[in-house]
């Protein structure tokens, strides 16, 4: 699950960078070590490839580009993302992702992280507090079940500063938290992160051919990960621009239809 707290270090030399995991955060070495490894395998190019591994150090090929914040609502750099995602979440044979741990942060987690932020909220203004009441209120009654669930192999994180375009195609970084999941979960994660809109809205989902049952669960998972970004930005950053928790507060209630 996104977050705003830095959990490891980069160092740069020439070609080499060195990823060093400061926050003690389990297996996130691990996951970025596997990631890189099957990637490197089953999509070449598309991610840094892995040169040394060591407990909470990874080390790898350095990738030039800039990262797609504030280009992704551009035609090219968007395609190109998408078309690096479709790559990214088909790359690993069914197979071998069954092998593949599952990537932290799955619905349940995440659901319950919510309702234990609800469950301290304290109120605030009118509208963010009707905002965690229904919220809240719609969480407890969905069911997600597993219709729409196509695995795929995810990289766990949205930010758009982990996509660099290079003016011909997109490659990822970062993959702490990454793993297998599905593909609306992603989507929706992708999606709702807040550099996805704050900086001009950038509606990524519907480059992805999706099923009726995983349309309908990529709504239900929109909802769930707004949910998340109301929390994360009630608290002020200097990330982000004044008045994107106001924001984040209109988001959720017109994606609860409340």
């Amino acid at each position: 699950m996104a977050d705003l707290v830095h959990t490891h270090l980069l160092d740069f030399d020439g070609d080499v960078v060195t990823k060093r995991y400061i926050d003690g955060k389990p297996g996130a070495a691990e996951r970025e070590w596997r990631a890189l490894t099957l990637l490197a395998e089953h999509a070449p190019g598309l991610s840094p490839r892995p040169i040394a591994f060591e407990a909470g150090v990874v080390r790898m090929t350095r990738i030039d580009g800039e990262p797609l914040r504030g280009l992704a609502a551009e035609e090219s750099p968007l395609a190109a993302m998408a078309a690096a995602l479709t790559e990214l979440y088909e790359a690993v044979p069914s197979g071998v992702l069954q092998a593949v741990p599952v990537r932290p942060w799955q619905i349940e987690a995440v659901s319950d992280w919510v309702r234990e932020r609800a469950a301290a909220w304290r109120p605030r203004d009118p509208l963010a507090d009707r905002a965690v009441e229904e919220g809240v209120r719609w969480l407890e009654a969905w069911r997600p079940g597993e219709a729409g669930v196509r695995p795929a192999f995810g990289a766990g994180d949205g930010n758009l500063a982990n996509f660099l375009w290079d003016g011909v195609r997109v490659r990822i970084v970062d993959f702490e938290d990454s793993g297998r999941s599905d593909l609306a979960h992603e989507v929706a994660e992708l999606s709702e992160h807040v550099s996805m809109w704050v900086d001009g809205e950038v509606e990524i989902a519907r480059r992805f051919e999706l099923s009726g049952p995983e349309e309908r669960r990529l709504r239900d998972c929109r909802k769930l990960q707004s949910l998340v970004w109301l929390f994360l930005l009630s608290h002020d950053s200097p990330r982000n621009p004044p008045g994107t928790f106001a924001r984040q507060v209109e988001r959720v209630l017109r994606s609860l239809g409340a």
